[in-house]
């Protein structure tokens, strides 16, 4: 069994992407599970250099809110020599990401709006904290039997950065990017935002906002955004949301509406509560807590799904 600094076990690898792999470990110190998230190997300059990403991780490990998988520790290993390998130690959650659930269809809209909602609420607590997520999409929300969790904001980045990635790389998930990304241009809450309104049409839906046939290779190679498709008419829905999801999508960031704004307004429409940093104080009545997925109508896409066959299931 690998053991990194002496003090995380390795256990299972429990996911997979182009530039990490996430690991179920034991922290032997404070003897807890926890996700190591091993980064690959990089050059001095490259997205996975090790000063950015412990310098972000450091950002993250200041955010704390109940809808967020804290981030508890950074360290590196030692692979090649010579090379380093940066990793990054955070809550593991337990449960089911939004992507496994999407497989089986669209999410009843209570559920959908209420799950938006939950990841609105995290991202008011980074936005408020100068964080961007910079890949919000269901793989990275986990439904736990407390609610959601949304992860990796241990490779999130400082509002306003500029795009550090190698020229012709585009960081993130094609899908869920807004237009402003395929061009470079510096992460804003807004980008998040965009985000959020694709995840919301896909909760609502069962598929991506975009024509059928689109793929991942027109969306980059014409380096500008395909315009989404209205929101179909979904039986019982506040006009409020679909509303909130049309000005999510809109191409001009400032035009879109912020993650507070989107937090409380998905919250009212389904009568939750969000923790929220501007509300945190006040006191709001609400019944006994249910387990929100045992009501759920399901849903969720495949991680490993080809970038030609999204207009049939849609990436993760």
């Amino acid at each position: 069994m690998r053991t990194l600094a002496g003090r995380y076990e390795l256990e299972q690898r429990i996911g997979m992407g182009g530039m990490s792999e996430v690991w179920r470990a034991h922290d032997v110190v404070l003897d807890r599970p926890v996700a190591v998230k091993l980064m690959s190997p990089g050059n001095q300059g490259e997205e996975t250099s090790v000063e950015r990403i412990r310098t972000e991780a450091r950002s993250a490990a200041r955010l704390v809110h109940p809808n967020v998988a804290s981030v508890h520790d950074f360290g590196t290993a030692s692979t090649l020599p010579g090379r380093e390998a940066p990793y990054i130690v955070m809550e593991l959650a337990e449960g089911e990401t939004l992507a496994e659930h999407l497989r089986a269809g669209p999410l009843d809209w209570r559920i959908g709006v209420r799950v938006c909602a939950e990841v609105a609420a995290a991202l008011a607590a980074a936005h408020a904290h100068g964080i961007v997520h910079r890949d919000v999409k269901p793989a990275n929300v986990m439904l736990t039997p407390s609610g959601v969790k949304v992860l990796d904001f241990g490779i999130a980045t400082p509002a306003g950065a500029p795009d550090h990635s190698p020229e012709g790389m585009v960081l993130g998930t094609p899908a869920y990017l807004a237009p402003e990304q395929f061009d470079r241009q510096p992460a804003t809450p807004a980008a998040d935002m965009y985000a959020l309104g694709v995840l919301l049409y896909y909760c609502l839906t069962g598929r991506l906002p975009y024509a059928a046939g689109t793929t991942a290779t027109q969306l980059v190679g014409a380096r500008r955004r395909v315009t989404p498709e209205p929101l179909p008419p979904v039986d019982g829905l506040p006009p409020e949301v679909a509303d909130l999801c049309h000005r999510c999508l809109d191409e001009d960031p400032l035009r879109r509406p912020t993650s507070l704004m989107a937090a409380l307004l998905l919250a009212e429409a389904v009568d939750a509560r969000v923790y929220v940093p501007m509300l945190a104080s006040v006191p709001r009545q609400r019944s006994a807590p249910t387990s929100l997925w045992t009501e759920r109508a399901a849903t969720e896409v495949t991680e490993a799904v080809a970038l030609d066959d999204w207009s049939r299931a849609g990436p993760a």
